[in-house]
């Protein structure tokens, strides 16, 4: 492993730049990507403060681009994009915010089309337990489990 090379503030200026205008980051990812450079404690306020000034940090934009991101490509559910947003210390008023991005009816039609799928690919002779594995599957990928039952329910009580 290579030693840590330590940048200057304006190098760390430069790259750190680069780095949020990639894609939305969290201020957690930034403030450890700044450790990383081999800063000191006082650069990397300064420097966090100056990319939030300068709008290359926002922490209710992040949280909107996370939300929906998850939702869209990883078919994630508001539970786990809550518990996930929470463990990046995003306040909660950042995270109703970002929740905001999904919409009620998407999310629905998502989580029938996930049931359906995963319904169809178990291999469970028994019913009840193939819908309970089916649900469980749904709640751990963070659907509200009131939600989900209820889903189950209507998609296959003629199952």
């Amino acid at each position: 492993m290579s030693p840590v090379k330590t940048l200057t503030p304006d190098q760390a200026l430069v790259r750190i730049s680069r780095y949020c205008a990639y894609q939305e980051r969290s201020h957690g990812e930034v403030r450890d990507k700044l450790y990383s450079f081999g800063l000191k404690s006082g650069d990397v306020e300064a420097l966090l403060s100056r990319m939030i000034t300068e709008g290359f940090l926002n922490e209710e934009r992040f949280a909107r681009a996370f939300a929906g991101g998850k939702f869209r490509l990883q078919k994630w559910g508001r539970n786990k994009i809550i518990h996930e947003l929470e463990a990046r210390h995003i306040s909660s008023r950042c995270i109703r915010s970002g929740l905001a991005e999904i919409d009620n009816g998407s999310y629905r039609k998502t989580l029938i089309s996930l049931l359906r799928k995963k319904f169809q690919s178990l291999n469970e002779p028994n019913l009840f337990r193939k819908r309970d594995k089916t649900a469980r599957f749904a709640i751990g990928k963070g659907y509200e489990p009131q939600l989900v039952w209820e889903v189950v329910q209507e998609i296959f009580q003629d199952s």
